[in-house]
C-alpha cells in the first residue's frame, strides 16, 4: 500500500502543459490552425505568427513529427502552395493544453485574492 501523499503536493505540477505546445511560436502556429479548420497558406501562416521560412519549417516538422498538423502541397494557379491544417490529435492536445492554462489562471487568481501580498511575502529582494 502507497503512502498517502500530502494533498497539495504536486498541485502546481500542471503535466498537462504540452512541451511540443508550450513554445511560443509552436502554440502561436497551432492557434492559428485551430481558428482556420480548412488550413492556413505556409506564407499567411509565417505572417500571422511572426516567423521566418525556416523558423516556421522548423516548428512545423515538430508538429507534424507529433501528428499535430498536416502540411499538403500542392498548386493554385500554377504556383506551389503549401497549406497547413490541424490535425484531429493536434485539435484534443490543443484543447487539453488550454483547459491547463486555464486551470493555471484560476490557480493565480484564487491566490491573488486570498492573499495579495502573500507571494511578494515569501520574496526576497536579489542583491545585485
Amino acid at each position: 500500500m502507497k503512502p498517502k501523499q500530502p494533498a497539495n503536493e504536486g498541485r502546481f505540477a500542471y503535466e498537462g502543459l504540452d512541451r511540443v505546445i508550450h513554445e511560443r511560436a509552436r502554440l502561436s502556429v497551432l492557434t492559428s490552425l485551430i481558428t482556420n479548420p480548412k488550413g492556413v497558406a505556409f506564407n499567411d501562416l509565417k505572417q500571422l505568427c511572426s516567423l521566418t521560412d525556416g523558423n516556421l519549417s522548423r516548428h512545423l516538422r515538430v508538429l507534424e513529427t507529433e501528428r499535430m498538423v498536416v502540411i499538403v502541397k500542392g498548386h493554385d494557379h500554377n504556383r506551389p502552395q503549401t497549406i497547413c491544417r490541424i490535425t484531429a490529435t493536434g485539435r484534443k492536445r490543443y484543447l487539453e493544453y488550454l483547459a491547463t492554462l486555464e486551470q493555471v489562471v484560476k490557480d493565480a487568481a484564487k491566490i491573488a485574492v486570498e492573499e495579495p501580498s502573500g507571494l511578494l511575502r515569501t520574496l526576497s529582494p536579489s542583491r545585485v
